[in-house]
């Protein structure tokens, strides 16, 4: 490996934050090494590792100059990532796990991005899921809904549904990253939590069309193991963001749509924080005219005839059921984000 000059002012930070990571550690650098562009610099931040993962990275830094390698002062990811993106000197900042695969042009096709579009503070990409032997349905179908979202205003409409960028595929504008906090930690979703922070200061974020990264399943992916992904921790966050979002807040009434018990229970935590719903909205005629929770419950149809008209959530999540709301929402004038939003 050509040993590679530290004194080039680089044109992208690359944060990879590594615990006993040997086993795809070697594999991801060299994804790293082979970018198109050369101006790049990476940190990467050691959290207390107990295997070679240091030993790789203190070899590839002896190697290549654009390689840095740093202990986390604290423990942790979020630790980790404010100890590397402090460390960054770039005005871009590239998130990168030590586990995936950046595709040869990643840093290129997003820095051209930020270049095309300067009101945008974050750009991501689509990923695509590997090894595909393990997805199961839902992963294959979550690869589908992250892929599907692009535009600014998709990720507008989405963001309340669930987590719309893949983290290691996002690169950031230092400046606004650190403008607005960074990130912080919390029993919370880390990356999730700073989307909605970007999200409430009306900052623009978007993807690239392109598949740049390739993201690594497997069943010991934080994710699925540490309780600040929980699907609680998940449902805490959203409604602490969303019970402050301006068409909340503002003088029109609320509705949500489904009135059933897991979508009640799910929806705790927005009606601890929110004004009052003035009505469930449900497609079951046995729950249409009842009341749950002292809320009345009615009919799709009573939405056409309601004046002003409210702002509704949808938080059915059956599969496919969405895609039967929007229409019947449509036929009514309601329009996304303006008069209605998925909820997760």
């Amino acid at each position: 490996m050509k040993n590679r000059s530290s004194r080039m002012n680089p044109r992208v930070s690359i944060v990879l934050p590594f615990r006993n990571e040997e086993r795809f550690l070697e594999d991801s650098l060299k994804t790293i090494l082979e970018q198109s562009i050369g101006e790049w610099e990476l940190h990467a931040i050691d959290d207390h590792s107990t295997d070679r993962s240091a030993s790789i990275l203190r070899d590839a830094a002896a190697a290549d100059r654009r390689i840095k390698l740093a202990s986390n002062p604290g423990r942790g990811l979020v630790a980790a990532l404010q100890h590397g993106f402090a460390r960054a000197r770039a005005p871009l900042v590239a998130r990168m796990d030590a586990d995936d695969l950046m595709t040869p042009d990643r840093l290129e096709v997003q820095t051209r991005a930020l270049a095309e579009y300067p009101e945008t503070a974050l750009v991501a990409s689509r990923v695509r899921i590997f090894p595909r032997n393990l997805l199961g349905t839902g992963y294959r179908e979550y690869e589908r809904w992250q892929n599907a979202i692009i535009t600014p205003e998709q990720i507008g409409f989405e963001i309340f549904h669930e987590s719309p960028f893949t983290h290691p595929t996002v690169m950031f504008r230092r400046e606004m990253f650190n403008a607005i906090g960074g990130y912080r930690d919390g029993a919370f979703p880390e990356d999730y939590e700073l989307w909605l922070r970007i999200y409430a200061q009306g900052l623009e974020m978007r993807k690239c069309e392109e598949v740049l990264l390739h993201w690594r399943e497997r069943p010991d992916r934080t994710s699925r193991i540490d309780p600040r992904y929980s699907r609680e921790a998940f449902d805490l966050l959203r409604a602490r963001h969303l019970a402050r979002d301006p068409r909340i807040t503002g003088s029109r009434p609320l509705v949500i749509w489904g009135a059933g018990r897991r979508t009640r229970q799910r929806a705790r935590h927005f009606l601890e924080l929110s004004p009052p719903i003035e009505s469930w909205i449900d497609v079951d005629p046995r729950k249409i005219g009842r009341e749950a929770g002292g809320i009345p419950v009615h009919a799709p149809e009573w939405l056409a005839s309601r004046k002003p008209r409210p702002f509704v959530l949808v938080y059915v999540r059956n599969y496919g059921a969405r895609e039967l709301i929007a229409p019947r929402l449509a036929s009514m004038g309601y329009e996304p984000i303006q008069d209605w939003i998925p909820v997760g």
